[in-house]
């Protein structure tokens, strides 16, 4: 196995990590504040099955649990995806500390879940408002706090 694809393995796991604390963040921001979930990972879906005429079956309850399942799913993809690219530049000489891996991770996340559905039209960060930005910033930082230290933990570890 190359070296960068075990670097891109070890930020595919940071990433999962991560993608588990921006979840958990999220949840408990729901849990305190009573808000709902967001519909804009499904309604992503939906419109990417419009764009690509892939549809999505089913009908009624059954269709829209599928776009929900299928909105979850892109967000963990979009997590363990950013691990994945930040492990390869780890493993291509990028290296920097904890601090900056985090902040770097947390963007590239943020951007990774959020360029998809602004291009599409399902969402516009210039309306969100401060509550609509803490709800997405906030979870992004903890995503990023915590795929920076797993993945520079996992780069120091002894035998690697």
């Amino acid at each position: 196995m190359t070296h960068v694809l075990r670097s891109m393995l070890r930020g595919a796991a940071a990433g999962a990590a991560g993608t588990s604390a921006l979840n958990a963040v999220t949840y408990l921001d729901m849990a305190l504040r009573g808000r709902p979930a967001s519909s804009t990972p499904e309604d992503t879906v939906e419109k990417l099955s419009e764009q690509t005429g892939i549809p999505v079956p089913g009908q009624g309850d059954t269709r829209r649990n599928r776009l929900t399942g299928l909105g979850a799913l892109t967000g963990i993809a979009a997590g363990i995806g950013a691990g994945a690219l930040l492990g390869a530049l780890r493993g291509s000489g990028w290296r920097h500390g904890t601090g900056v891996t985090s902040l770097v991770a947390g963007a590239v996340a943020m951007l990774a879940g959020n360029g998809p559905m602004t291009v599409l039209g399902t969402t516009d960060p210039r309306t969100w408002g401060a509550s609509g930005w803490a709800a997405d910033l906030v979870p992004h930082a903890a995503y990023g706090m915590v795929t920076g230290a797993v993945l520079v933990a996992l780069d120091d570890a002894p035998g690697r």
